[in-house]
């Protein structure tokens, strides 16, 4: 019988200590041994958000009912201080703003592995097969936490020297950069991407000001195809940023397919799925940094 949020009560443990004590959410999913395991990050442009929104259940139900764990983790929210102390944000304030708050929030999605692996035995949780997943603000997280381990970054020194994650499943997310565009030292994890390109909230393709700014899936997927990486790109056409939760009720086969083959069956592929809904018109997809800070902030 398929597990369902009803039937599993989540485990909470506090994984980072401190000013600002941070806790996971352990769901357990049926049978023994070790499971694969899905760490989640919420959404809600850093300034906001919880890690147990009612709207990621069908998610989380969905992965509990194929033998996924699921650890439903929290981060620091970066940009909610920078609101409490101005009330308009103009692009060059806002861009570093952001850079402190999507690094908060990636080295925090490290903190929280690590966490897991040195307790995977006790939560019945197989190291190898860690998959990192977020929505929107938590997608950019593990988006920018697996290029932190691609890059033997100092907030990646925390997890084992050759540890990876399994995959990464981002929806609606993107790289932050402060040099241009991002770099890979090495070939990362198998990546899913799901973006919209008239999304106002996370660039479908870039968004950056003196080199420093947002590169999205769009962006991402060029460059993982170049590195030889796996990965698979659900594009939607006229979409905005309702990709950042629609996957989660919508497309679970598309997921599980990759996670499947990708993850539990170590095949490759590199596959752009070029998404037009019916009766969806043409619209704006080029947006201003202004117009997504606008967007995100008001």
């Amino acid at each position: 019988m398929a597990t369902t949020m009803a039937q599993t009560k989540p485990t909470t443990y506090c994984f980072a200590e401190g000013e600002e004590p941070l806790y996971l959410d352990h769901y357990r999913a049926e049978g023994e041994g070790l499971h694969p395991c899905v760490l989640f990050a919420f959404g809600g442009g850093f300034s906001h958000g919880s890690r147990n929104n009612e709207c990621y259940l069908p998610y989380f139900e969905m992965l509990l009912s194929e033998g996924f764990d699921v650890v439903s983790v929290d981060y620091r929210l970066g940009m909610a201080y920078t609101l409490d102390k101005t009330e308009d944000v103009g692009p060059l304030e806002g861009a570093w703003a952001m850079y402190r708050s999507v690094n908060y929030a990636a080295e925090d999605v490290l903190r929280a592995t690590k966490y897991i692996l040195d307790n995977a035995e006790k939560l019945g949780i197989d190291p190898s097969l860690i998959v990192a997943s977020g929505s929107s603000a938590g997608a950019i997280a593990v988006l920018q936490a697996e290029n932190y381990i691609s890059n033997h970054s100092k907030y990646a020194k925390i997890l084992p020297e050759k540890f990876n994650f399994a995959s990464v499943v981002a929806f609606a997310g993107a790289i932050y950069s402060v040099l241009g565009e991002p770099e890979w030292d090495a070939v990362p994890c198998p990546v899913m991407l799901f973006h919209g390109n008239a999304d106002r909230n996370v660039p479908y393709r870039k968004a950056t000001i003196l080199a420093t700014g947002f590169y999205g899936s769009d962006y991402i997927a060029d460059q993982l195809h170049s590195l030889g990486a796996t990965y698979y790109f659900h594009s939607a056409h006229y979409r905005d940023h309702a990709l950042a939760v629609s996957p989660l009720t919508d497309n679970h086969d598309e997921i599980l397919m990759f996670l499947g083959r990708c993850v539990l069956g170590g095949d490759k592929m590199q596959h752009t799925h070029e998404y037009v809904a019916d009766g969806v018109e043409p619209c704006q997809t080029n947006f201003t940094i202004q117009e997504y800070l606008n967007s995100n902030y008001n």
